[in-house]
This record gives structure tokens, C-alpha cells and sequence, in this order.
């Protein structure tokens, strides 16, 4: 018999209403799209030609849904909430590394000093092809993931360097992320300070740089906030606090329920309110770094250089 190509036809017939005018709070709208959407999600799971993974439809449905929005409001999953926590706490376990997947390889994009990857040979640019067992281009589940694992517990890598192959043991371990991973006089009087992040001890530690490069002999600073993809906005209030004096504005947030609508002031007396700064920015600096940035700026706190911000 000659086989048929596999076809899925789905309808579903919604009463057509009349009469209404649409308002956010419309229960009895929302009431019915959301039945019409549960209908065609249970027709499919259960009907389709071919096996479907629930949560990816799900997934895909809520993604589709947000992309006619604006590109920042995303929605994130357990497994990226749990990351997020993970970032901002800037402690974890892992190999040390920023990586970037792609179909058939991982790409190592940086590497944290004394960290595991760094103890292991691993180098920047660095192409992992497999991790174990498992060859990545033959993984289709993000292979990041394979690299994550409890203390002290090894994994066999397989890279490509150039055009060598290599075979590695790396053993995972605890991580610090330094939200200031560099700063140094440069120039004989200008402190250079590199932000990556807006974890728990990012003011902290920004603070801790400024002290020691002013004693140092510092008397302007560079805030490096390029790739910097922001943060725990409280870290954001609290970095701008360190350049701006108490009590003052640093930005806010405004919903269509007023309840929501917050305004972040500076909370700490400032550490220095007069030496001259410059901020780095570029395409890549989002979020917690905008904020600071934009603040500085706006307070006449000091100047804002490079590319365009993510937002």
C-alpha cells in the first residue's frame, strides 16, 4: 500500500461574540480564549500523527505568544529561574567557564581564573565535542548541562584546539564568581574597574576596588560595564549609591496596576561623590548595567562611552 503522507487537521469552532467592548479585565473574553487554547492543546497531545512533548508545546506556545510583546518580556522556566539563582548568588558548582552551545560543539568564550577549567588546560576558544560519553552532535537537550555535576566528581572531555584534538580530565568544583574580576591603575592615575556582573557583592566589591585604587593613588575612575547583562536590580541601586548621594532617585518601576508602581532610592551614604568617572558600555550591556549607567549619566555623575546598550 502506498503510504500516505501524515496530515493533522485541527479545527475548532469559537462562538462569535457580540457586543463587547474589549477591556483588560474582561474575564469572560479571557475565559473563552483560554478554553479554546486548552481544547487545541489536549486535541494535539493526544491526536497529533506524531509523538509531541508537552512541555516544549507548551513552551513554544507561551514563547510565540510573548514574541508579539516587546523583546524584554520573556518567560522563564524552572530550570532558568534556578539559573538565575545561581548567577546572582555568583557561588555555585560548575567547571569555571562561559560557554556557548551551538548544534554540534560547545564553545568556551571565558575562563575564571584558578577554576576548574582553568586547572584542566581548557583555554578560550576551545571547542568541546564531547562530554563523556555523549558526542554533542548528537545531543539534542542543551549540552551545557552535561558539564554540571556535585563537587569533586570528574568528567572526560574530548576539544578541539585549533585543529588538534585533545583529550581532558576535569575535575568540577566549587565556584566564585567575582562580580569584579579586574581593576588596576592604569595611566598612573586612573582606576580602571571591570563590573561583569550584579551578584549579591557586586557593590562590595566595586566598593573594595575604589578604596584600594584610591589609595593606590587614583584620582578618576573607568566603571567597565561592556557585556555586563545586569543583575539583582537592588545591586543596581546599590552600585549607583556608592557614586551618588543618599536619598536620591535612581530609577522606577511603572505597571498598569498601581500597586506595582515602586520607586528605588539610594539608601547608604555615598562613598565618593566627586571623583570624575567614565562609564563603559556596549550592545551587550543590559538590564542593572543600563540603570547604572543611565544614572550616572542623568545625575551628572559622569559620562557615558561606547556602543549602544542592549535596551
Amino acid at each position: 500500500m502506498k503510504k500516505l503522507k501524515n496530515i493533522f487537521i485541527l479545527v475548532i469552532v469559537a462562538a462569535t461574540t457580540y457586543g463587547f467592548t474589549t477591556f483588560k479585565n474582561d474575564f469572560f473574553e479571557i475565559a473563552k480564549h483560554i478554553e479554546i487554547f486548552t481544547n487545541l492543546y489536549k486535541e494535539i497531545n493526544m491526536n497529533y500523527v506524531d509523538e509531541v512533548s508537552p512541555s516544549k508545546l507548551m513552551n513554544s506556545a507561551i514563547k510565540g505568544m510573548l514574541k508579539d510583546l516587546d523583546p524584554y518580556t520573556v518567560y522563564w522556566d524552572e530550570q532558568e529561574i534556578q539559573n538565575a539563582k545561581i548567577r546572582n548568588s555568583g557561588r555555585y558548582t560548575g567547571i569555571g567557564a562561559s560557554i556557548e552551545t551551538t548544534n554540534e560543539r560547545i564553545i568556551i568564550r571565558n575562563i575564571i581564573k584558578e577554576s576548574a577549567a582553568d586547572k584542566a588546560g581548557l583555554r578560550i576558544g576551545d571547542e568541546i565535542l564531547r562530554i563523556g560519553d555523549v558526542e554533542i552532535k548528537n545531543y539534542s537537550d542543551d549540552a551545557g548541562e552535561l558539564l554540571k555535576g556535585s563537587p569533586d566528581s570528574e568528567i572526560a572531555l574530548q576539544i578541539k584546539r585549533n585543529k588538534d584534538l585533545k583529550e581532558i580530565i576535569l575535575k568540577r568544583g566549587i565556584i566564585t564568581d567575582k562580580a569584579v574580576p579586574f581593576y588596576k591603575i592604569i595611566n598612573e592615575n586612573t582606576g580602571y574597574i571591570v563590573l561583569s556582573q550584579f551578584s549579591r557583592s557586586a557593590s562590595e566589591e566595586v566598593i573594595e576596588a575604589l578604596q584600594t585604587l584610591k589609595k593606590e593613588g587614583a584620582n578618576q575612575i573607568i566603571l567597565d560595564l561592556r557585556n555586563n547583562p545586569g543583575g539583582l536590580l537592588s545591586e543596581a541601586v546599590n552600585v549607583s549609591n556608592i557614586f551618588i548621594e543618599k536619598g536620591t532617585t535612581i530609577t522606577f518601576t511603572k505597571s498598569a496596576i498601581d500597586n506595582y508602581n515602586e520607586t528605588y532610592d539610594t539608601q547608604n551614604k555615598a562613598i565618593d561623590t566627586d571623583i570624575p568617572m567614565a562609564v563603559l558600555i556596549n550592545e551587550k550591556s543590559a538590564s542593572a548595567s543600563e540603570i547604572v549607567a543611565g544614572s550616572l549619566q542623568d545625575l551628572d555623575r559622569g559620562v557615558v562611552l561606547g556602543n549602544r546598550s542592549y535596551g
